[in-house]
């Protein structure tokens, strides 16, 4: 039972074909039985062939909606004018009304409806009932036209549910679009943002990794025991430097982000200390102040304060020459967070600042500015007028509670 009733779901034509050739049978039985009656209209050769067409437009009307309509309507003409009472096939004039309404173009579902409300009142001025009165006449007709309405309103509330659900699915694929597309952008930031804390990693920890190396093989034969600490340095901060870039990279791997061990905490102000003193191990003189009363800050603000000094830094120590020296100021106002970051050293020109260093490439002053914005700050970056270089940001503390 099961595969017929789906064999019949997919050939739906076969259905409409069964009840065509019941209708033509019913309406062959009423035909033969009033043949020949005192107030039968109408002979057998028309009758049949008419009714014939009409079953034929309830077996094809899903195929060919508009043109069946136009077909049942052109036999209720021919009924007028062969004098051929109302069939039992004329039913099918409610169907292909229906369909048309339902599945029909709009100019059919017009022409439809019209025709229904015509059917009836024509009906009856073509065959009168002869023992009624005008007036029963006019509520017969009406009785008649309700039929063709109904067909007409339960074909266009289908349509009309068709199109309700068919915009409800367009609706719901549009938004799972538009939640991949969401998707897809958020990834990009993800990914934009690993290659700025990327930048500073590799570039802050290279660069004093470097600066170590170049310090020991300088003195390794003359002094022993610094060449052993600057040693000691570049390993420390080479395993700093692996730390950070296994977290990074971890959220691009499926289940490593599970792995909480592996990798270092997202860096805060609270380890600018250690930061510095990095710095000042490697041979830059930094000097370090707190103002105002510290307190927690959102998770995006620290991590871009300290951000901002370490690239800070990392560029005194690429361009302010042997002898530089730097200071950092980090000021806690009641609204904000400010950072000073100011150094003496002879600098660079201002556009590898932007540029991100010499090699023009990185982010330098241009992923600073990204991460100021980002929480709502404002970065002011150049030449200080005796010399150096300064650069001064205020974070806003607005999502701070």
């Amino acid at each position: 039972m099961q595969r017929l009733y789906d064999f019949l779901r997919r050939h739906p034509t076969w259905v409409d074909s069964f009840w065509a050739v019941v209708l033509f049978g019913i309406t062959g039985v009423s035909i033969s039985s009033v043949n020949g009656a005192p107030d039968h209209h109408g002979s057998l050769a028309e009758a049949v062939p008419i009714s014939f067409v009409l079953s034929l437009v309830v077996a094809l009307r899903r195929r060919m909606p508009e043109k069946m309509l136009v077909l049942a309507a052109a036999m209720g003409l021919l009924q007028l004018i062969l004098d051929v009472q109302v069939l039992a096939a004329d039913f099918a004039m409610l169907v292909i009304i229906y369909t048309v309404a339902a599945d029909g173009a709009r100019w059919a579902s017009r022409f439809a409806l019209v025709g229904g409300l015509f059917a009836a009142p024509v009906s009856q001025l073509r065959w009168p009932e002869l023992h009624s009165s005008t007036a029963g006449n006019v509520l017969i007709a009406v009785f008649q036209t309700v039929p063709f309405v109904l067909a007409w309103v339960l074909g266009d509330s289908i349509r009309t549910r068709r199109a309700y659900l068919a915009q409800l699915e367009e609706r719901a694929a549009r938004l799972e679009r538009e939640r991949e597309a969401q998707s897809k952008v958020a990834v990009a930031a993800e990914r934009a943002r690993i290659a700025r804390e990327l930048h500073d990693v590799v570039a802050h920890n290279v660069s004093v990794m470097v600066v170590q190396a170049d310090g020991a093989a300088y003195v390794l034969d003359t002094a022993p025991d610094q060449a052993k600490k600057a040693l000691e340095t570049i390993s420390s901060t080479g395993r700093q430097a692996l730390a950070e870039m296994r977290r990074l990279l971890g959220v691009l791997r499926t289940g490593e982000h599970q792995e909480g061990g592996e990798y270092v905490p997202q860096p805060d102000v609270e380890q600018l200390d250690d930061l510095i003193e990095q710095c000042r191990s490697s041979g830059l003189p930094v000097d370090f102040k707190v103002e105002g009363t510290p307190r927690p800050l959102p998770s995006g603000v620290e991590l871009t304060a300290y951000r901002i000094v370490q690239e800070a830094l990392t560029n005194t120590r690429k361009h302010g020459g042997p002898n530089a020296g730097a200071s950092v100021r980090l000021v806690y106002f009641d609204d904000g967070l400010g950072l000073l970051v100011e150094d003496d050293g002879k600098g660079a020109p201002h556009e590898l600042y932007e540029e991100g260093g010499a090699d023009g490439r990185g982010h330098g002053l241009i992923g600073m500015r990204e991460r100021v914005g980002m929480v709502g700050g404002t970065l002011d970056a150049g030449p200080r007028p005796g010399g150096g270089f300064r650069i001064s940001a205020l974070l806003p503390l607005k999502a701070a509670h």
